[in-house]
């Protein structure tokens, strides 16, 4: 029984972990979940990204798109950008506009640092940094 409790607890904490978004400075901005949730640097809950690739705001409408060939969609599903399979961001007109490291460094078209959410999709990232005022 014991043992089924502690694998219970294990689930849970592993199902809630989160994420940090992190300014260039180091300073936390906001927290990514592992079910997608996306929180302000208080934990308040601002957007979700869920399964089927939509954006939603905190009050679960439906703000925009991933779709699977890597566009970024709003509402309308009008293209707003794209995020390439080598990190590189582009926004509708495919001008590059940023870019995602492996390690999860957020880097501005010049290359310049803007942010850090290591552990975090680059999909998810590009949509908290690049095209999404969550």
């Amino acid at each position: 029984m014991k043992k089924i409790i502690l694998l219970l607890i294990v689930l849970c904490f592993g199902f809630t972990h989160a994420q940090t978004i992190e300014s260039k400075n180091h300073s936390t901005t906001g927290y990514i979940k592992s079910d997608g949730t996306i929180q302000d640097n208080n934990h308040s809950t601002v957007g979700y990204i869920k399964n089927d690739g939509s954006i939603q705001n905190k009050n679960h409408s439906t703000i925009g798109y991933i779709k699977s060939d890597g566009s970024i969609q709003d509402n309308n599903h009008s293209t707003v950008g794209y995020v390439k399979s080598d990190g590189s961001v582009q926004d509708k007109n495919q001008s590059t506009i940023g870019y995602i490291k492996q390690d999860g460094t957020v880097q501005d078209h010049n290359h310049s640092t803007i942010g850090y959410a290591n552990g975090v999709d680059m999909y998810w990232i590009a949509v908290t940094f690049f095209f999404f005022n969550l």
